[in-house]
C-alpha cells in the first residue's frame, strides 16, 4: 500500500495538499513550521490515531471547528480507495469512498508505524506503554481486537465503580463477591482473548527480530503476566477464574481492579539484561526501531503488503550511520516520511527522494 497524495483542511497550521514519493518522502524545514504535523495527520488517517495528544479536538485550528484529512491510498492490483478522516469537536469520523465506517472496518484500509522520541517510552517507560504498543500492532492485523479491548475496559471500568461503592460501604466479603461474580465472568472471557493475542504477537515480533542490524547485541523478548506463578498459564482462562474468587477481598480493600491483563508487562532484554534499567540511550533506540521493524515485519506477514513508516527528526534520535542503514534496509519495501531540519540530511540521503519543503504549514515539492 501507498499514499499517493494526501489533502488537508483546518489541521493544526495545515491548509494544503502534497503528492507523495512510492519511497523516501523528506519534508525538511526549520523547526516549527509543522513537519511534525504532517505526520500527525497521516498517522490520523492510517491509524485513527494522533501520536501527540488523545484530545483530537486539540487538532482543530483556532477558531475552526471540523479539520479533514483526506487521502488517495494506492494497494495492489491498480486498486485506489479514497479515505477521509473528520475532526469535529471530540468526535471523529471515518470514510472510505465517502462511505462512513465503523474504526474496526477502517483501520483495514492503511496502517502506519511511528518511530519518534515519544515513542521511546515503549523501551524506557511504564509497563502501559508496552501494552499499549502491543495493542495498536495486533488491531492493525486483526481489526476486531478493537472490540475485545473495548469490551475489557468497559468491564474494567465497570467494576472498579463496583469495588469502589463496596470498599465505602464496607459489604460484607459474600455480598462482594456476589455483586462481583458476573462482572468477573465478562472479564475472565476478554481478558484469555487479549492474553492469546499478545503472547502470540510476541512469538511473531521475536521471529520477525533482525538481530544484527545495528550491532552485536542481542535482543529478546517475553510476554511477563502479572499471573506468573500462579498456576498454569497455558490454561489462562481457569487460571484467571481462580485468581479472582481467590483476590475478592483485595479487591474490594483497594477499591479497584488487581487481576487480569492491565497489570501485564512485555519484557525487553538486551544480552539478557533489563533494556529499561541497564540499556544506554542509544540502544534503548536502536532497540526500538528494531521493534517497529519487526512490527511492519509481521504486519506484511499478515498482510502481503507494508505499512506506512513515519520518522520524526530522525536525525536527532539517530547518527548518519544507522540511517544508512536504516534506509538502505527498507529500500524497496515500505513508503517512509522523515522529517528534518539539517540541510545536510537532504544531501546525504535525498537522492531519488521526494523532498517537501516545509515553510507554515505548506509542503512544496522541491
Amino acid at each position: 500500500m501507498f499514499l499517493e497524495s494526501i489533502e488537508i483542511e483546518n489541521f493544526r497550521n495545515l491548509d494544503s495538499n502534497v503528492c507523495c514519493g512510492h519511497d523516501l518522502n523528506i519534508l525538511v524545514g526549520i523547526n516549527g513550521q509543522g513537519k511534525t504535523n504532517w505526520l500527525e495527520a497521516i498517522s490520523i488517517l492510517a491509524t485513527t490515531r494522533s501520536f501527540k495528544t488523545a484530545r483530537l479536538q486539540e487538532t482543530i485550528k483556532f477558531g475552526e471547528d471540523l479539520a479533514v484529512i483526506r487521502g488517495r491510498v494506492g494497494r495492489a492490483e491498480d486498486i485506489h480507495r479514497d479515505l477521509q478522516a473528520a475532526i469535529q469537536g471530540s468526535t471523529k469520523s471515518f470514510f472510505v469512498n465517502g462511505k462512513r465506517e465503523p474504526v474496526q472496518r477502517y483501520l483495514a484500509q492503511l496502517h502506519a508505524v511511528v518511530f519518534n522520541a515519544d515513542e521511546l517510552e515503549v523501551v524506557r517507560g511504564t509497563p502501559e506503554h508496552r501494552r499499549r504498543f502491543l495493542d495498536a500492532a495486533i488491531a492493525s492485523i486483526h481489526p476486531p481486537y478493537v472490540q475485545t479491548l473495548a469490551d475489557y475496559n468497559r468491564v474494567i471500568k465497570q467494576k472498579n465503580v463496583l469495588l469502589q461503592a463496596a470498599r465505602d460501604e464496607t459489604v460484607t466479603l459474600e455480598k462482594a463477591a456476589e455483586l462481583l461474580e458476573p462482572w468477573n465472568e465478562q472479564l475472565a472471557l476478554h481478558a484469555t482473548r487479549m492474553h492469546r493475542s499478545r503472547v502470540r504477537y510476541v512469538q511473531r515480533l521475536n521471529e520477525a527480530l533482525e538481530k544484527r542490524l545495528f550491532g552485536s547485541d542481542e535482543i529478546t523478548m517475553r510476554y511477563a503476566s502479572s499471573l506468573e506463578g500462579k498456576g498454569d498459564l497455558a490454561d489462562y482462562e481457569n487460571l484467571i477464574v481462580e485468581r479472582l474468587k481467590l483476590r475478592v477481598q483485595a479487591e474490594t480493600a483497594a477499591g479497584y481492579s488487581l487481576v487480569g491483563p492491565h497489570r501485564d508487562d512485555l519484557e525487553i532484554l538486551l544480552d539478557g539484561h533489563d533494556l529499561r534499567k541497564y540499556g544506554s540511550a542509544g540502544q534503548q533506540r536502536s532497540v526500538l526501531l528494531l521493534l517497529q521493524l519487526a512490527n511492519i515485519s509481521v504486519y506484511y506477514a499478515q498482510q502481503q503488503e507494508y505499512p506506512l513508516f513515519l520518522l520524526d527528526d530522525i536525525d536527532a534520535e539517530l547518527d548518519y550511520q544507522r540511517i544508512g542503514l536504516l534506509l538502505e534496509f527498507l529500500e524497496g519495501k515500505t513508503q517512509t516520511f522523515v522529517t528534518t531540519s539539517k540541510e545536510s540530511f537532504v544531501q546525504e540521503f535525498g537522492k531519488g527522494s521526494r523532498i517537501l519543503r516545509v515553510e507554515n504549514g505548506v509542503a512544496t515539492s522541491v
